[in-house]
């Protein structure tokens, strides 16, 4: 499924316009986004958790040159599915 099939399904199951349903879809995942940018905990109960976490400095390998290179500390979305989501799909 990717964003219009959400945005279709969306709109169907709620009787709203196609259009209607992708502004909604849209302010959802922006608001996400932009809390877990922030530094934010984003914890839906029955689904799950997004939040940033922090991927330390590291060592890897140049695949042109082989040559090892450190890879910088960065700031990674996480998301962490909740017990609900995962007994859904474990058909629990």
């Amino acid at each position: 499924m990717n964003k219009s099939d959400l945005i279709s399904v969306v709109a169907e199951k709620n009787e709203l316009t196609k259009k209607d349903a992708e502004k909604i879809v849209t302010q959802i995942f922006d608001t996400i986004v932009g809390a877990v940018a922030a530094g934010e905990k984003v914890q839906l109960v029955g689904f799950g958790t997004f939040e940033q976490k922090i991927r330390k400095e590291r060592t890897g390998v140049d695949p042109r040159t082989h040559q090892s290179i450190t890879i910088p500390e960065a700031k990674v979305p996480s998301f962490k599915a909740g017990k609900a989501f995962k007994d859904i799909v474990d058909n629990k």
